[in-house]
């Protein structure tokens, strides 16, 4: 066990806070439904997500809030371990499990409490939209890409 590798959970606490914040900020600042037209291909939305990371399974008063509460915090807790595992100067594995770890943990807390997650990032391409999505949602899946290529660099 590594115990130094703790020290990568301060990106956790980051990612949590920023995560957070940004939802906190989107609920005093926005209606519920309102958008921000803010370039030609972004845009700042408030929407409620009762689903998965991009709107999956989005059902408003769905029993997946209590699957995918337990879903992320299950994988944190496997996430966790694997990171105190970890050898030391595994640097890239290390960040992006506490990528993962952060977006993870942030999102279970407002499914716990809440049983949605606010989305508010909204890309497009004229009428072609990316589902919306949060900062939680951006560090997991750039986590989850960050620890492919470590991975399979690893394997060589």
């Amino acid at each position: 066990m590594n115990k130094q590798n703790l020290n990568w959970l301060w990106l956790s606490v980051i990612i949590i806070i920023l995560d957070q914040v940004t939802k906190v900020l989107i609920e005093h600042h926005l209606a519920f439904g309102e958008i921000v037209y803010v370039t030609s291909f972004f845009n700042i939305d408030h929407l409620q997500n009762f689903g998965a990371a991009f709107s999956f399974l989005n059902i408003p008063g769905g029993q997946q809030r209590w699957m995918f509460s337990l879903i992320s915090f299950v994988i944190s807790i496997v996430l966790i371990i694997w990171l105190l595992r970890l050898q030391s100067g595994k640097r890239s594995k290390a960040f992006a499990l506490a990528l993962i770890i952060g977006g993870a943990l942030s999102n279970f807390w407002d499914r716990f409490v809440t049983g949605f997650v606010i989305d508010f990032l909204d890309f497009h391409y004229g009428e072609l939209h990316w589902p919306s999505f949060n900062i939680a949602d951006s560090a997991v899946c750039v986590g989850a890409v960050i620890l492919i290529i470590s991975l399979l660099r690893g394997k060589k």
